[in-house]
């Protein structure tokens, strides 16, 4: 795939012996093709729960093995990534609790960090180091063959550590660090509650709206499905691009980060009545304000090397 070529950026020795990751959709491919690419890791194992899944991803050929189960990944590994759904992220690491290495760590890839990080805690391992994490990266395609080994070049992966301040851990938290950087990625370290907060503005209400005005576009009475669809303009098209998500990974994220996506909408909507008000009593100056310092922000976002080519919503398949 086009999108697996990357710039030489090997490191001298691996970073780790095994890598084991859960969950081979889009990210979860990701980051077994960029591990390889990299040079990351000496071994990749990967299970997923569907059978086709797996068969496809020992198809393409990204990890030494395809495991038969969770139990199989895992053992030997001194790297476990769950790339699922935020809701099963916790269930299934302990599940598998009792079959990870001593002075193994264990992280993610969901894109909500509390409801996760709260869950990962009851794992009764302190020799094993639970590093919850969030690669900012993806797109609406799901699945293993959408996957990249350049998906997090220039991209954010947040990480967000226990409250634990032992040396094994300390050192756990570099190692994985470097993982991500290894793997193009800039990291950041940050509170999990503050990452749920930053992430229902950036991601989880646009995707929320995204998904309201495409089913209310569906539902009018007096406009016909064929007629949606022929007249998109460039607005609702990337809407419905972002509304192409995986549902089941959304779903989670909404049900996981309900406190901080209602303290969110709960603003936005604020804000969107303010600005029916401004509509209806033709109020264009407050219009014009509110678009000029909009645009300011877009332009920042370029600025800051965070606009690619490809749509990069946050399809985040663990989030």
């Amino acid at each position: 795939m086009s999108g697996d070529n990357l710039a030489p950026a090997r490191i001298p020795a691996p970073l780790y012996d095994r890598l084991a990751v859960i969950g081979c959709g889009m990210i979860g491919s990701s980051v077994a093709r960029a591990a390889r690419a990299r040079g990351a890791v000496r071994e990749i194992a990967v299970f997923d729960l569907d059978m086709a899944v797996r068969a496809r991803a020992e198809a393409l050929g990204f990890a030494n093995e395809v495991a038969a189960s969770m139990a199989d990944a895992v053992r030997g590994a001194d790297l476990v990534v769950f790339a699922a759904p935020p809701l099963s992220i916790a269930p299934a690491a302990l599940a598998v609790g009792e079959y990870l290495e001593p002075g193994a760590t264990l992280t993610d890839v969901g894109s909500v960090k509390t409801a996760v990080a709260e869950g990962l805690a009851q794992l009764e391992r302190p020799d094993v180091f639970v590093i919850p994490g969030h690669p900012i990266a993806g797109a609406e395609t799901s699945g293993p063959d959408a996957g990249r080994a350049n998906l997090f070049q220039g991209r954010w992966t947040i990480l967000t550590p226990q409250a634990r301040d032992d040396a094994g851990y300390a050192r756990a938290l570099g190692r994985l660090t470097a993982f991500w950087e290894t793997l193009g990625a800039n990291v950041e370290l940050m509170d999990a509650r503050h990452h749920d907060l930053v992430l229902a503005v950036t991601s989880h209400i646009p995707h929320l709206i995204a998904y309201n005005i495409v089913g209310t576009a569906a539902d009018l009475e007096t406009v016909t499905r064929g007629e949606v669809i022929k007249y998109s303009a460039g607005g609702f098209r990337d809407f419905t691009r972002i509304a192409a998500s995986d549902p089941v990974m959304w779903r989670d994220v909404f049900l996981a980060n309900k406190d901080a996506v209602l303290e969110i909408l709960g603003r936005f909507t604020e804000d969107l009545q303010a600005l029916s008000r401004a509509i209806r009593w033709g109020e264009g100056e407050k219009l014009q304000a509110l678009f000029t310092r909009t645009r300011e922000i877009r332009r920042g976002v370029i600025d800051a090397g965070q606009e690619t080519r490809e749509p990069n919503f946050g399809r985040e398949e663990g989030g």
